[in-house]
């Protein structure tokens, strides 16, 4: 027993160096502090980070898997282009928003879900099913009284909540792909101080008129509402509260 106990503490403390190092590794080449070209040598990583060759290279692939990096014999590790990149990686996106490029990556984001999300709630008036339905209205009920206390994380969650429920209704799996997109947008939001202390009653409003028009079934009422919902945050984000 005791030797999986230390076999279960030796795991959990390489998966904290493995993903210190990823958020470090995908921070500073999103942020242009190793810029495209830029060649990262494991042994200097190993010092750098205090961590085993084994932790920076399982690092390195996940950075690779994304189009961060790419890796070859004789040349090492290279920084790519950001035309390489896999821009709708969750984390990605987070590591962007934590960078001095945030404005215009949420303008991009807000604009990517301008073309989606009233596209998807007027497919959801067609295909959610009774479940999906009553999802999206007990999320509505948590976000109005997690609004009105105040309480922005418990909000946050509530949110989410519906915007995967709502992508998951569309009935289209591409659709669905991008609720973790969206989860990020919305973490990030709450995340950077681009929520007011309260919520906005009216952002509140439209996400009930969007479950209460998937509910009807009625696709014009549910896609002007859900433009109205992504409009108000888009505006919010290039405007954040005092």
């Amino acid at each position: 027993m005791a030797g999986l106990a230390t076999v279960g503490t030796k795991d959990q403390t390489n998966t904290g160096q493995h993903d210190r190092v990823l958020d470090e590794l995908g921070t500073r080449i999103t942020s242009g502090e190793f810029p495209p070209g830029h060649t990262l040598r494991i042994e200097q990583l190993e010092t750098r980070f205090t961590a085993s060759r084994s932790v920076i290279r399982e690092a390195i692939r996940v950075l690779e898997s994304m189009g961060l990096v790419t890796s070859r014999r004789r040349v090492g590790v290279t920084v790519a282009p950001r035309t390489a990149w896999n821009l709708f990686d969750p984390r990605l996106i987070r590591w962007r928003l934590n960078g001095t490029d945030r404005p215009a990556l949420l303008l991009s984001l807000g604009q990517l879900r301008h073309g989606v999300e009233p596209a998807a709630a007027a497919l959801a008036a067609h295909h959610a099913t009774p479940e999906q339905c009553g999802t999206l209205t007990g999320a509505v009920m948590q976000m109005a009284v997690h609004g009105r206390s105040g309480d922005l994380h418990a909000y946050l969650d509530a949110d989410i909540l519906f915007h995967r429920t709502l992508l998951a209704a569309s009935g289209n799996e591409m659709l669905a792909a991008l609720a973790d997109v969206v989860a990020e947008v919305l973490k990030g939001r709450t995340g950077h101080d681009l929520m007011p202390a309260h919520p906005e009653p009216a952002a509140i409003r439209w996400h009930a008129e969007v479950a209460q028009a998937i509910q009807a079934r009625d696709p014009h009422a549910a896609e002007r509402a859900m433009r109205d919902i992504v409009d108000e945050a888009t505006r919010a984000t290039q405007h954040p509260p005092a």
